[in-house]
């Protein structure tokens, strides 16, 4: 088996599955050629004439025409590729190559693609071309925070989600993600408002998903390593199109990313920063607790086979995570504890008065097509196959933590172990499914200090 040539078949596969779900989703919910036309200057892009003889195949003429672009890309990647010499790593100047090549399929697939239905939103309205909870809600809390309202005790049905689409809609209700979240937008609201006049919540995620690639690119010394790992980020088919359309996970992935790339400096200040690094991503979503275990015992373990400390001194080096998380999430507990515990918790737990509903791809369905539960929005104990399964699954992972004490091993270790929360969860959704590739790959490619230098 040819490995080295292993970047160019993933890149190819991965291109060719983010192309064909953006043209599956355009074609269920088409984007009118009228409307496109009133995003000022991308109207007189083409002729009257192009604009008839690109419509009415898969996706609208400037979506064709990006697709074109990016297997222009791909083919250049592939060509550039043949100049590769024997060996397991490319030389310098073709892993530039390539890399450049990545980052700009990245540009024409995702980061385009997102700031052209930004534009649309904005032409439309505020419930068209975007996510409910990751955009609309999001920008919703940024709101109630600068009029001093709590976004944990506040409904959103008199806001724009309450026009965007589904049944059940028991979201209305409940701000599941953490402060961290909008306290981080806050600002970039303020500042695009300033500027432009409107915002859109996916400025701030495409920024730190430019970020973020740009760390995963450092996360390992070997060549192809590096391209695997920012390809599977950036071209990731469910995460991409998480991004296109707002939801959040790039936002808690960006932190997780930029936790592990402090780990890797040789700093003395590394550890700290890498734990407020955490404690951001802790302070954004839940999924991101699930690092937790992992992270605690690779600096636990790494730091006392340095020098062995007391377990005073072992607080004292966990402030830093400890510090920025209480000041970012206590004072909302405070607030208002039972509305704060009914959104974050009950809500997806299924034991609010208003939960969230069974569903998605994994043991939720089976629940379902028993009969175990009068309606999609009945309380279900998940939590008993949650603990038989995850219970010991933590201890497993752990103890293989301990034995071989990698930070590759805390994205792997956290990717299997909340895939098996999430699969015996009330709901698995697709973008859980996402952010566990992308934590999969950083298990896959991410390499220690050492190994890079």
């Amino acid at each position: 088996m040819n490995l080295r040539r292993l970047d160019v078949l993933l890149l190819v596969v991965l291109v060719t599955a983010r192309v064909r779900i953006d043209t599956l989703a355009d074609m269920s919910a088409p984007r009118p050629v009228e409307t496109i036309r009133q995003i000022g200057w991308l109207a007189g892009l083409l002729s009257p004439g192009a604009w008839k003889l690109l419509e009415d195949w898969l996706t609208d003429p400037l979506s064709l025409l990006l697709i074109s672009v990016t297997f222009t890309l791909v083919l250049a990647h592939v060509v550039v590729d043949l100049f590769q010499p024997a060996g397991d790593a490319p030389a310098p100047r073709v892993f530039r190559a390539k890399l450049a090549l990545v980052f700009a399929i990245i540009g024409t697939t995702v980061i385009v693609q997102s700031l052209y239905l930004v534009g649309l939103r904005h032409v439309t309205g505020p419930a068209a071309y975007t996510h409910d909870g990751g955009v609309i809600q999001t920008e919703e809390t940024i709101k109630f925070i600068l009029q001093g309202k709590n976004p944990y005790v506040e409904d959103y049905t008199k806001t724009p989600m309450a026009e965007w689409g589904l049944d059940l809609r028991t979201a209305l209700y409940h701000y599941p993600y953490l402060p961290w979240t909008f306290l981080f937008s806050t600002p970039f609201y303020l500042l695009s408002n300033v500027l432009i006049g409107w915002y859109d919540q996916r400025f701030v995620y495409l920024l730190l998903f430019v970020v973020m690639l740009a760390l995963a690119s450092r996360l390992s010394a070997h060549p192809t390593a590096r391209l695997v790992l920012v390809m599977t980020l950036g071209l990731n088919p469910i995460m991409g199109s998480d991004v296109i359309f707002g939801q959040n996970d790039s936002f808690v992935l960006f932190w997780l990313v930029a936790t592990l790339f402090a780990l890797t400096r040789r700093h003395r200040l590394a550890t700290p920063a890498a734990l407020v690094l955490f404690a951001l991503a802790c302070a954004s979503k839940p999924t991101a607790w699930f690092f937790a275990p992992f992270i605690f015992l690779y600096i636990w373990r790494r730091d006392a086979a340095a020098s062995p400390a007391s377990w005073r001194a072992l607080i004292v080096r966990w402030l830093p995570f400890i510090v920025p998380f209480v000041v970012i999430v206590l004072p909302f507990v405070l607030w208002d504890p039972a509305n704060f515990y009914d959104d974050v918790w009950a809500w997806s737990a299924g034991t609010s008065p208003t939960a969230y509903q069974i569903r998605g791809w994994g043991l939720s369905n089976f629940v379902l097509a028993l009969n175990l539960v009068p309606s999609r929005l009945a309380y279900f104990p998940f939590w008993a196959p949650e603990l038989l399964i995850c219970a010991p699954l933590l201890a497993v992972t752990a103890w293989r933590q301990w034995r071989e004490n990698t930070l590759a091993n805390i994205a792997w270790h956290s990717a299997v172990l909340l895939f098996a929360f999430a699969y015996t969860s009330r709901f698995l959704n697709e973008n859980y499914l996402g952010f566990i590739v992308g934590l999969l790959a950083l298990g896959l490619c991410a390499a220690e200090p050492s190994a890079r230098e």
